[in-house]
């Protein structure tokens, strides 16, 4: 059967959604994950179903690809197909043809797990490495200390709070009260939380959402931030702590988040709050 390239619609994105689910295992490199759909769910379902693409064959999804932007995919291959060459050439086709409809024309990166195929194709094809990310796990079959701060799980009700935090940490973020309430309203927030981390005069000073994809499976962070007037202060470490014990509370059998490798404070936070260095991994790119 010929592998066929599909723009899922709104009443089926569970199905992307659920073989992302199926693919999460602690022997995996990092790869893209439900919770990166569900952040991504912040625009909406509509626009959400617009980014993301499959590859199947005979029915059955081998690839899903999620354009984070038009200039760049962060794809993931099902454990048993990261090797098969009709689908790695088929890929390699439709990211390199415009006309296909996955990525723009000019300067465009793929973003892939280490070691399958593809990767390797796209490198004899004149694609290059991009600047290199961090990996970071942190096991969670041992108990997760008190993280020292006060912590909320944030409702509804406080997402206007979670926005603002959002916003104070990150000097591009767009993130409001709206955006909350549609990411909550999608499928992969049903194994999510997002929490809020307060100092002791009361004040909102750092957030982070964490999203798991089942019992006994990895889960993620994405994103965490401080509050840009309250760095320096341990707050950071509180809230990876934090996020760490609500993946433990749900299930999760190991908490990942991954990192541009530049950002040394970023993983000197992780690694303070007992997330483990991974070898690195870098985005493939192709120049305009």
């Amino acid at each position: 059967m010929a592998i066929e390239l599909g723009e899922p619609g709104v009443d089926e994105l569970s199905e992307a959604v659920g073989v992302l689910r199926e693919w999460q295992h602690d022997a995996a490199p990092m790869q893209l994950h439900p919770g990166d759909l569900g952040w991504f769910w912040r625009f909406g379902a509509e626009a959400t179903a617009a980014a993301v693409r499959t590859w199947s064959r005979d029915g059955r999804i081998l690839a899903v690809g999620l354009l984070d932007e038009p200039k760049l995919l962060r794809l993931t291959i099902a454990p048993d197909a990261q090797r098969d060459e009709e689908l790695a050439r088929q890929l390699v086709a439709d990211l390199t043809e415009p006309e296909r409809g996955v990525l723009i024309a000019g300067k465009v990166c793929v973003e892939a797990p280490m070691g399958v195929l593809v990767q390797d194709l796209l490198f004899e094809d004149g694609w290059n490495a991009d600047e290199p990310w961090t990996p970071l796990r942190r096991d969670l079959t041992e108990p997760v200390p008190d993280p020292g701060v006060r912590i909320e799980v944030i409702g509804p009700e406080q997402a206007r709070v979670r926005a603002a935090v959002q916003r104070a940490s990150f000097d591009r973020s767009t993130f409001t009260e709206e955006h909350w309430h549609a990411m909550a309203a999608g499928l992969p927030y049903a194994d999510a939380r997002c929490l809020v981390a307060y100092d002791d005069q009361g004040n909102a000073v750092a957030a982070v959402t964490v999203w798991s994809a089942g019992p006994g499976k990895p889960g993620v962070l994405e994103p965490m931030g401080v509050h840009r007037e309250q760095r320096g202060r341990g707050y950071g470490k509180a809230i990876t702590v934090a996020a760490a014990a609500a993946l433990q509370e749900l299930g999760a059998s190991s908490a990942m988040v991954c990192t541009p490798s530049f950002n040394v404070g970023a993983v000197a936070t992780y690694q303070s709050a007992g997330f483990q260095q991974l070898p690195e991994r870098r985005d493939l790119c192709r120049a305009a």
